[in-house]
């Protein structure tokens, strides 16, 4: 599912989402190293590359990273972040035009992104964009609701104060998404754990970087805030409450799918 305004979402929330947005756990690079043979001297597309926080990693790795993102304020914030990395590209495109060269990158990776893409020409895209073999990596951080207090309570207050919040969750990938996007038995699920630790002023910045938190002036704004305070307070341990986090994980090759694209 993808929405109208998806490439605009974040346009006023870019700030928030450079602070207290997690990252993703460096034992990915390891897991594709040794389920894809990712290298150091490999390129990577990394499709809705935001703020860079996944672009980061590859960059530590040694990869060569074109960091594809049609937003201008957070591709602007992707550039700052990443601006002491030589091998970071910044690219004004989308997942279904990302404007770089036939056959150019080995990995094609998209980071809590894939929801707002059109999945049939995003496709087209990336065979397009892949040499032969080459590797699409689809990862996004997935809030683990149900194991805490203070999962469920955070879980409750998005419900009932987020702006357009059940539609944004639905449109969160499945299996089935996945198999119809890479092919039935053509990919490979794996998960990571992760998890963020935050005083008060986190956990609300971390709030207000969602799309569907409403914002200053919203009717909901400042009962949402309020709740949040009651319920900081009551999970709080040594003034830090944590958010943990699984970070699923599909990749696999689409060069069965060329001769269809």
């Amino acid at each position: 599912m993808t929405f109208t305004d998806a490439k605009q979402r974040f346009s006023n929330r870019v700030a928030d989402y450079v602070r207290y947005r997690p990252g993703y756990p460096s034992a990915l690079i390891a897991l594709l190293g040794a389920e894809c043979g990712l290298k150091p001297d490999h390129a990577i597309a990394d499709i809705g590359s935001g703020t860079g926080l996944l672009s980061r990693l590859f960059l530590e790795n040694g990869n060569r990273v074109f960091g594809v993102e049609p937003n201008e304020e957070m591709r602007r914030a992707g550039q700052e972040y990443l601006a002491c990395y030589q091998n970071f590209s910044s690219v004004t495109g989308s997942s279904e035009a990302t404007t770089l060269p036939a056959s150019s990158v080995d990995f094609v990776t998209a980071a809590q992104a894939f929801h707002w893409f059109e999945p049939v020409a995003t496709r087209r895209e990336f065979l397009r964009i892949l040499k032969p073999r080459g590797w699409v990596c689809i990862l996004w951080n997935d809030r683990r609701i149900c194991e805490t207090s203070f999962g469920r309570a955070y879980e409750d207050l998005l419900v009932r104060y987020g702006t357009d919040y059940a539609r944004v969750k639905e449109a969160y990938p499945e299996t089935q998404d996945m198999e119809k996007f890479f092919g039935k038995e053509v990919f490979h699920p794996r998960e990571l754990r992760n998890f963020q630790e935050f005083d008060f002023d986190g956990l609300a910045g971390r709030l207000r970087s969602s799309s569907y938190a409403p914002k200053e002036g919203h009717a909901n704004y400042a009962p949402m805030m309020a709740e949040l305070g009651k319920l900081f307070g009551a999970n709080q341990t040594s003034g830090q409450v944590r958010m943990d986090y699984t970070t699923q994980i599909y990749f696999g090759q689409l060069d069965a799918l060329r001769n269809s694209a």
